[in-house]
């Protein structure tokens, strides 16, 4: 199959006249299945006790960048305490207290939201972001310890199809909520032609209606729970279905495989289905004109001619057939697809 479902059939009408398509980084652009690649060490923490630290932090939290940190300290044996008093800070990190120290991971926003100053290791962390790599500020007790860094690989499906999707004449923008850093190096490997990066995620579907006020018709794609909001607000909400249940009942599109190159047969199948009922359309419409007032005798006064009720059957029948047969075309198309 093509792998693309679409839930009505306003989504296969909108689809061909998208022009933008915002997509979200992580999960769709990327493998969605991050990994620690570093931990630069800043303060009196060896690096095992600060991946220990972080780990213990992130127990309480479901985020990928979580689950990346935790699948590195099983593999290097790292025992875990509980958080006592857990946060999550939305779109900015994570808190708790770890055996009575205060410990914060997350973003520069979240330092500054704890008041930890972050301009002395500001150099160091451009270098990591630029190196298409997220960089998270491990805190405790009000001090900066470490710095950790997670990459997440770019799916290899990623630069064929946005590739494809430029020949469409689509304008890509990434949205991410990781720093402009890590965003524009990742948005250059990839010929990505605009970048909105450090997007909380509530404010997802505002950037995509700010699209819209430009006159864009607008795609979104993304998995996540919070990629519902712009899933819904766009034109033709896109969803992967490797991704959550809440993107997929909040898009309009579903890509089986999960993968941006469905994005490209959604695109081709749109246009090529309303091409054919276009077509449809003008065959029936020039058919009935002519065959309607033969079939009624209008040809009789001038001619003598008058079509008998067989006939006039079979050509009815002919015409239902010859629709058919084009729409039938489209097979071509999935054949040529997939």
């Amino acid at each position: 199959t093509m792998g693309v479902l679409f839930k009505n059939a306003e989504a296969i009408e909108h689809m061909r006249k998208v022009d933008t398509l915002v997509v979200d980084k992580t999960g769709t652009l990327t493998e969605g299945k991050p990994k620690v690649t570093r931990i630069e060490l800043l303060g009196s923490l060896d690096e095992k006790a600060a991946l220990t630290l972080a780990a213990s932090l992130e127990q309480g939290s479901e985020h990928p960048l979580a689950m990346a940190i935790l699948d590195h300290a099983k593999e290097t044996g790292s025992t875990l305490s509980p958080p006592e008093g857990f946060q999550s800070h939305t779109g900015k990190g994570v808190s708790a207290a770890i055996e009575g120290r205060n410990v914060a991971l997350g973003n520069k926003a979240l330092m500054e939201e704890m008041s930890i100053n972050t301009e002395p290791v500001a150099q160091k962390v451009a270098q990591l972001q630029a190196e298409a790599v997220t960089v998270m500020y491990l805190a405790v007790d009000g001090k900066l310890e470490a710095l950790i860094c997670v990459a997440n690989p770019i799916k290899e499906t990623t630069p064929r199809a946005i590739e494809e999707l430029h020949k469409e004449g689509l304008r890509i923008v990434m949205l991410t909520g990781d720093s402009r850093h890590t965003a524009e190096a990742v948005a250059k490997k990839l010929d990505i032609d605009e970048v909105v990066a450090e997007v909380l995620p509530d404010q997802k579907a505002k950037v995509v209606k700010e699209f819209q006020h430009k006159g864009r018709m607008v795609a979104m794609a993304g998995d996540g729970i919070n990629d519902a909001p712009a899933l819904a607000q766009a034109h033709v909400g896109i969803a992967m279905g490797t991704g959550t249940d809440v993107a997929m009942e909040s898009a309009r599109v579903t890509l089986v495989k999960g993968d941006l190159t469905g994005i490209v047969r959604a695109i081709k199948l749109s246009k090529a289905t309303m091409k054919n009922i276009e077509q449809n359309l003008f065959f029936a419409f020039v058919y009935n004109s002519l065959g309607v007032p033969i079939a009624a005798g209008v040809l009789y006064p001038f001619f003598g001619i008058l079509l008998s009720p067989v006939i006039a059957a079979a050509a009815m029948s002919f015409s239902s057939v010859s629709l058919v047969g084009n729409s039938l075309r489209l097979e071509i198309l999935r054949i040529t697809l997939t």
